[in-house]
């Protein structure tokens, strides 16, 4: 076990960085809101993913290749919740408001958007495939383990890459051709998930 510690903590923290829809929301909420409100989507994000993987680890994964046309309907609800997120980035006018004016995504959406992000099924069950025996619980708790913090921290360096970018955006216009660029590669990588 302890040989694949390094090799897992590698996957977890290529998985978790690389550019997927959980990441460009992170950098979004970084342009939009105060830095404390984007990380609490991180949390969210982070709590959800690791959830997503130990219960993928735990078996969901083998239902979902028994059971006919689930996969299929995950796989849609997944494309139009992000193809939803994808149209609220487009429309926003780049007004660097206050928080109560727009509601920033926030610790559910952050968990209920990893069920949904067909990156997260892909690395989960990638990972277990790869690195675990698949039934020995231990080494799933100990993959979870050392996914938790690599998640957490790649999402918020997202988060404050977007922070920093903030510095920079004055005019809304600015930020309404990021936002829109963000919801154009968001839209892309759902299809991208669809027709994979």
């Amino acid at each position: 076990m302890l040989s694949l510690i390094i090799p897992m903590s590698a996957f977890a923290l290529a998985a978790s960085i690389s550019p997927g829809p959980v990441n460009l929301v992170c950098l979004s909420s970084g342009t939009r809101y105060p830095l404390h409100r984007g990380l609490i989507f991180v949390t969210g994000a982070t709590l959800g993913f690791i959830i997503l993987f130990v219960t993928i680890g735990l078996g969901l994964y083998s239902v979902l290749t028994v059971v006919p046309g689930f996969n299929t309907l995950l796989r849609w609800m997944g494309v139009a919740f992000l193809l939803y997120l994808s149209i609220q980035l487009w429309l926003d006018n780049g007004q660097l408001t206050d928080e109560e004016h727009h509601k920033p995504p926030g610790f559910m959406a952050g968990a209920i958007m990893q069920w949904l992000n067909p990156k997260a099924w892909l690395a989960s069950a990638s990972g277990i495939g790869a690195y675990t025996s698949g039934h020995n619980v231990y080494e799933i708790l100990v993959f979870a383990a050392l996914y938790l913090p690599f998640c957490w921290l790649s999402l918020s360096c997202w988060v404050y890459a977007g922070a920093y970018l903030r510095r920079y955006i004055h005019r809304p216009g600015l930020l309404v051709s990021l936002n829109r660029l963000l919801a154009l590669l968001l839209a892309a990588s759902s299809v991208f998930f669809l027709v994979k």
